[in-house]
């Protein structure tokens, strides 16, 4: 169909909107009718209904399984970022996070990470990867690069279970005190696709982050990517006085997991790049 013709983006939009409808009226893992059934439950042509289709697809909305149909995709996970008096304060998202190790290893800093850490290129640093799950679903990988100095005997169990910042502060008495984080959008590697079981060249959001503890001492940097098809940010934006200030809430930080600076640590936030706001 041809985008110039009059009224055919104004059809097109209204086609997504009565798709969107449907999805919102369903559960993740329901049907939706098929194209043709749309077609005729709408009122329009094949073209129409695919393309409407087709960007709900790529939005994470709906999922295609060949030789089965449509379905209503899993819910994304949402980061809300609310304004705090002091820094950005971060309800907690939804899900049951877990972490599966994928590296685990001790080696010299080098150029990049050492300017990072405030650290010598020689100097050692701890690097781990590992995969996030949400409910036993892929989500993220994170890539974490910590001072060796300040975590010795430093465990894979504590790497994979409960609260990192808690072993810090717990078992290595490191206290996370602020992170700076930037968000930027990007696509998944062939590697990356396969650990996140999401075709290659998916978009995702990239986090960089470095966190200092108490005394401004550089603790980690880490980047992580998270699936862009899962994964949403929501920011709240304070426009004018409020009657009276509301307390900070607890939460964590996009791009930190559930636990993570559950404590009331404050955090700082530096973000640039596409940042989905208000759904």
């Amino acid at each position: 169909m041809d985008a110039d013709v009059p009224g055919t983006v104004l059809k097109r939009e209204r086609t997504r909107d009565a798709v969107l409808e449907l999805i919102e009226s369903r559960s993740p893992g329901d049907a939706i009718p098929s194209e043709r059934a749309l077609c005729a439950l709408l009122g329009v042509s094949r073209p129409t209904v695919r393309a409407a289709v087709d960007e709900l697809v790529a939005a994470g909305l709906l999922v295609r399984e060949h030789g089965r149909g449509m379905f209503v995709a899993p819910a994304k996970i949402t980061q809300e970022l609310v304004a705090g008096d002091r820094a950005l304060s971060v309800p907690q998202a939804a899900g049951a996070w877990s972490s599966r190790l994928l590296e685990f290893t001790t080696l010299q800093a080098g150029a990049r990470v050492g300017r990072k850490l405030r650290m010598s290129p020689a100097a050692e640093i701890v690097y781990v990867a590992r995969l996030r799950l949400v409910d036993g679903a892929p989500m993220a990988i994170e890539h974490l690069h910590i001072r060796a100095e300040l975590v010795p005997g430093l465990s894979a169990q504590e790497l994979e279970s409960g609260d990192l910042y808690e072993h810090l502060r717990a078992t290595h008495g490191v206290h996370v005190h602020e992170a700076v984080q930037a968000i930027e959008p990007t696509v998944v590697s062939r590697a990356e696709a396969r650990l996140l079981d999401v075709p290659e060249l998916s978009p995702a959001l990239l986090f960089e982050r470095l966190t200092s503890d108490t005394a401004g001492r550089p603790v980690e940097y880490v980047h992580s990517l998270y699936r862009g098809d899962r994964y949403r940010i929501v920011s709240r934006l304070a426009l004018g006085p409020a009657a009276e200030v509301a307390p900070d809430r607890e939460g964590h930080h996009p791009g930190i997991p559930p636990g993570d600076f559950a404590h009331g640590d404050a955090i700082a936030s530096s973000t640039r790049g596409d940042i989905q706001a208000g759904g």
